[in-house]
């Protein structure tokens, strides 16, 4: 009896598994589909609790579903021309950031004896003739080949936040009992976002603020590009934590090129454990580790577009099995109620 057991267990254990790897392979395939239609979705959340009260007023839905279609792509097309700027500067600056880069490599190189002799070993070993050069730009041809890819793909994000906009409330209404917890998970989720919103602005305020005064180049980028990808939780920050000290080290020289770095890390830290707490609250609070990783699965799975839903979506299944929020929506006291 405890032998059938044991087995049974077993089995399911290893069917859940299995289950597991099976849907990851399933989503990491479809990336293409699945990719874009999240990430609408998401929007579509964030963006529910406006699309409600234009309702209650009477607005007809295929009228709200075209306006936030517009406002939400308009806000995404607005998003990758503001980051334009930021990779330009920093396509401008290669050739320096090359050679900061090689000149660390050469005194950390030069610290290591016999490293020139082992690298030739290998090369010997290796070929020379067998290291092939990366491909720089891509070609026409190669662009015109990605285009149907990326046009699908938008089709699919359009189509997606046009009809969930529009349908959203029948597709709730067929879940029966869930009904009224879907509702309050996708208000949860708008509030937050609408809280992390204004922070993330200030904070991009602060961060151009005082990198200006402290005489660091693109300052105005700086606190575009930290204000965007403060988003993505951990990663964004480090980002621009690891870019600002490469920017010190071109820049400036001594202790003084660690300074941009030190500056943000305070300004950082600041948001994260004062700002962010008093805007969100602890009722949103959600465990670091579980973002962390999170954030790393959806970055593996699908890339940026991972990274970027992997968040609100935690966050939305977070308050779907949080008991805590199966109380009527008056009874939760959250600071952004009057606002959406």
């Amino acid at each position: 009896m405890l032998k059938t057991t044991l087995s049974g267990r077993g089995v399911r254990v290893m069917l859940m598994i299995l289950t597991v790897i099976s849907i990851t392979a399933a989503l990491q395939h479809a990336q293409q589909v699945l990719a874009p239609m999240s990430f609408a979705l998401v929007l579509g959340i964030v963006v529910s609790p406006l699309a409600d009260k234009l309702a209650r007023f009477g607005v007809p839905r295929l009228a709200v579903a075209l306006s936030l279609l517009l406002a939400c792509t308009l806000f995404v097309a607005t998003a990758i021309l503001l980051i334009e700027p930021v990779v330009n500067a920093l396509i401008e600056e290669l050739p320096r950031i090359k050679s900061v880069i090689s000149s660390l490599v050469d005194q950390a190189s030069s610290l290591l004896r016999g490293i020139e002799t082992i690298s030739e070993e290998i090369e010997n070993t290796v070929g020379a003739d067998s290291v092939e050069p990366q491909a720089a730009i891509p070609s026409v041809g190669n662009a015109l080949w990605l285009a149907p890819s990326f046009l699908s793909q938008v089709f699919i994000f359009v189509g997606t936040l046009f009809f969930f906009t529009l349908t959203r409330d029948d597709l709730y209404r067929l879940t029966g009992a869930m009904y009224g917890r879907l509702k309050h998970a996708d208000k949860a989720v708008a509030r937050y976002f609408a809280a992390i919103t204004v922070v993330n602005a200030g904070l991009g305020v602060m961060t151009a603020a005082v990198l200006m005064a402290a005489g660091v180049e693109y300052a105005v980028l700086w606190g575009l590009a930290a204000s965007l990808l403060n988003y993505v939780l951990y990663l964004g920050p480090l980002l621009i934590m690891i870019g600002l000290a490469i920017a010190g080290a071109l820049q400036f020289h001594g202790l003084y090129a660690v300074l941009p770095p030190i500056l943000f890390l305070f300004i950082n830290l600041t948001e994260a454990n004062i700002v962010t707490p008093l805007m969100v609250g602890n009722r949103m609070a959600m465990n670091p580790l579980l973002v962390f990783l999170a954030i790393i699965f959806g970055l593996w799975l699908w890339g940026p577009i991972g990274a970027i839903v992997a968040l609100p979506l935690l966050l939305w299944l977070g308050v779907m099995l949080d008991p805590r929020h199966s109380l009527p929506e008056k009874q939760v006291d959250d600071p952004l109620e009057k606002i959406l």
